[in-house]
């Protein structure tokens, strides 16, 4: 092949490559509306955009060996522009029939068409594009390669760019052009494609090197597949504290987790001529990245906090909020966290994981005709591999033993490697050491408290952390007796009670009528909820949190000096934790309640913009009762526009900070409301101090300036401008 026409089938495969990784992003966040942003819903996504890739790896597999070269370019071109298609109607597709299907297994069935399409393409382009039987294998490494980079730009263009600038709408676009580029340059090739000889014979089976069924390849990378999507979604847990996870976070760390296997696959073909013993080079390479991933959770446990990079990284744990990415730039900190952290923690691996893919590769190539079904079939059972890692390690992993557990259960069966090592190749491989350093490995992890600890920027003995498939929470001690509350790595919040998160509370209940019934969205320290409960009126507080650990972590502190406030809510008959992603539950039960407020949360927060758009805004309105009003913080301009869109009545309280919104005229009542936080029950309650702030943030009171912000645009379900720190 010529190095035009190769450069050619480069970029086309790059394209495609990119738009699989934009639509997965965008349709996940669509799903996200519906299913919610738990742990069970992102693994329903992931589940079923696995599924449907292996279904389609399957079928173009099996396709592909009927075809003649340049038919399969033609299917190729064809299904690309298929899915370009598809991908231009999605947006308004899943849009009009999500919210009808509310079954999960339908909002899985919805996603399988274009992923399936999407899992045809690399069996295709096989078949397409290998010419001889001896370079097969480099063939599919070169392909290979150039679709995982393509996936890796992709995944890395659609926070930082696509998603920043042109919403979720217009990145599906731009993803639809790439495909429909891609399905021209298909065309192209088509129109120049050469037809490799129809006879060639198979080729003679090699000597010296230890030969297995075709089955037992499918079977191994199978299993690796279970392993690497096990390890990607525990690298990501392990990421998401330490960088203190932003909207840009996993498109990142998806990116060079792509970028390392593009890398590795590069290097097997380049190193092809020497992978005389693929079967060798396989299994030391899944043994060698197992023992890599251990290595690094236990220097991040043990290695002290003076160590190089450690001592930097331990001062920023420590730090509640981390740096506000995407807003200002403190280039060291983002060389650091996004990409020495990924370069040194799962980078080797994922290189190695690439590698192993191209001694698979030079182990089962032999005949030309069969290429593509072998594709096919491989990709299919490493497909189905990743899709059982991730459901077994992200749902029944994480909540049975953490990180820690799981990481220890994925080493113990990595020693299958081992095991089958010294099975072919005797005591004198390395293969019998491997399998004692795998299992000295998973005995040597760190435990939570030890990992997570370090992770918060604290010893050990003195914070106390818990962890399931829906986060990670701790509590890590302060001076003066005080706490600071952290979900993922992020903390805004502290104990005792005070601050914003209690005049956010206090002030929309004092400020209402009759708040008799009233919804929390995030229970976080509690202070919020805590403070919404100050009047005699308020029958019931329904708190709902997505983190379900959450709760039983503030128990713990039950009997701590100084924590009385705590203690008195978390006895409160009134209140009620539910677990579960608080939109949805809003918009799946028709229940009315007389305040909803959102316990404050920073917008450059993942997902944030689901709880700071215009349609959330008017899914809480349609859900108050008459005279209720919604309360929230307003921590950007953005925010206080979006929500004085939603509501037509709306008070300002503290310069703006706090807005109380609602469907019904709002009286600006502040000698009523004051009369309110002097009470004896509110003095009570809240505290002196507390009382006094709350009371001076009722004073402050006004109409909102609804034209102060209205050159800002505003938060859509669809472009979560805040999230995503976009300058428009």
């Amino acid at each position: 092949m010529s190095g035009g026409r190769a450069a050619v089938v480069a970029v086309t495969f790059i394209l495609s490559g990119a738009a699989a990784l934009v639509y997965q992003v965008a349709w996940q966040r669509l799903l996200a509306l519906q299913t919610g942003v738990g742990i069970y819903s992102v693994a329903l996504v992931t589940a079923a955009f696995m599924a449907g890739l292996g279904i389609g790896s399957h079928l173009g597999g099996s396709l592909s060996a009927r075809l003649s070269a340049g038919q399969a370019l033609a299917l190729f071109a064809t299904l690309e522009a298929v899915i370009a298609l598809i991908g231009q109607a999605s947006v308004t597709l899943y849009q009009a029939w999500l919210p009808r299907l509310a079954s999960p297994p339908l909002h899985f069935l919805a996603l399988l068409p274009p992923t399936t399409l999407m899992g045809m393409s690399l069996p295709l382009m096989v078949r397409a594009f290998v010419r001889r039987a001896d370079t097969a294998a480099r063939t599919v490494g070169w392909l290979y390669a150039a679709n995982v980079m393509g996936a890796a730009l992709g995944a890395l263009a659609t926070p930082w760019l696509l998603m920043r600038h042109l919403g979720v709408a217009g990145a599906v676009q731009a993803a639809a052009l790439g495909n429909w580029t891609a399905a021209g340059l298909g065309f192209v090739l088509r129109l120049r494609a050469v037809e490799p000889a129809p006879a060639e014979a198979p080729l003679p089976p090699r000597p010296a090197t230890v030969s297995i069924h075709f089955a037992v390849w499918l079977a191994l990378y199978g299993l690796s597949g279970f392993i690497a999507l096990g390890l990607e979604i525990l690298w990501f847990r392990l990421t998401e504290v330490a960088v203190k996870a932003t909207a840009f976070t996993f498109g990142t760390v998806l990116a060079f987790y792509l970028a390392g296997l593009a890398a590795g696959t590069a290097l097997g073909v380049a190193l092809l001529s020497r992978l005389g013993r693929p079967l060798r080079v396989f299994l030391l390479c899944q043994c060698g990245l197992l023992l890599y991933a251990a290595a690094v959770t236990v220097a991040l446990g043990f290695l002290p906090s003076r160590a190089p990079l450690l001592s930097w990284l331990t001062a920023y744990w420590r730090e509640p909020a981390g740096f506000r990415l995407g807003r200002y730039w403190d280039w060291p900190a983002t060389l650091r966290l996004y990409v020495a952290w990924p370069l040194v923690v799962y980078v080797p691996a994922t290189v190695l994981m690439g590698l192993s893919f191209m001694a698979l590769q030079r182990a089962v190539h032999d005949d030309v005709r069969t290429s593509g079904r072998k594709v096919g079939l491989l990709q299919a059972a490493n497909i189905a591999g990743c899709t059982a890692g991730s459901l077994l390690v992200g749902l029944v992993g994480l909540r049975l033993g953490g990180t820690s557990g799981s990481l220890r259960a994925l080493l113990i069966l990595g020693m299958v490697f081992a095991l089958l090592g010294w099975r072919a190749y005797g005591w004198r491989s390395p293969f019998a050491a491997l399998g004692a350093l795998l299992a000295l490995a998973a005995v040597a992890q760190p435990g939570p408290a030890r990992l997570w600890s370090r992770l918060l920027g604290s010893a050990p003995a003195a914070a106390l952390v818990a962890e399931d498939a829906t986060g990670v929470v701790g509590v890590t001690p302060l001076e003066g007796r005080s706490w600071r509350v952290w979900v993922g790595g992020r903390s805004n919040s502290t104990l005792p009670f005070g601050g914003v998160h209690s005049r956010l509370g206090a002030v929309a209940a004092l400020a209402l009528d009759r708040p008799a019934h009233v919804a929390i969205i995030g229970l976080g320290s509690g202070d919020t909820a805590w403070a919404a409960g100050v009047r005699r009126e308020t029958r019931d507080i329904t708190v709902l949190e997505l983190c379900a650990p959450q709760l039983g972590l503030l128990g713990r502190l039950a009997g701590v000096a100084g924590l009385s406030h705590l203690d008195r809510f978390l006895q409160d008959p009134r209140l009620s934790v539910i677990n579960a992603d608080g939109r949805r539950e809003l918009a799946r039960r028709d229940r009315r309640y007389d305040l909803i407020e959102a316990d404050a949360l920073f917008p450059e927060s993942a997902y944030s913009g689901n709880l700071y758009s215009r349609e959330f805004f008017a899914l809480a309105a349609s859900r108050l009762d008459r005279g209720g009003a919604m309360c929230t913080w307003a921590p950007s301009t953005r925010v206080y526009r979006t929500f004085c869109d939603a509501f037509p009545n709306v008070l300002e309280f503290d310069e703006g900070e706090i807005l109380l919104g609602s469907p019904d005229p709002l009286p600006l009542d502040v000698e009523r409301w004051a009369a309110r936080a002097r009470s004896t029950r509110t003095r009570w309650y809240l505290g002196e101090k507390i009382a006094e702030q709350v009371l001076a943030s009722l004073q402050s009171a006004r109409p909102a300036d609804r034209e102060r912000y209205r050159a800002r645009l505003a938060n859509e379900d669809l472009f979560p401008r805040d999230e995503f720190a976009s300058r428009k």
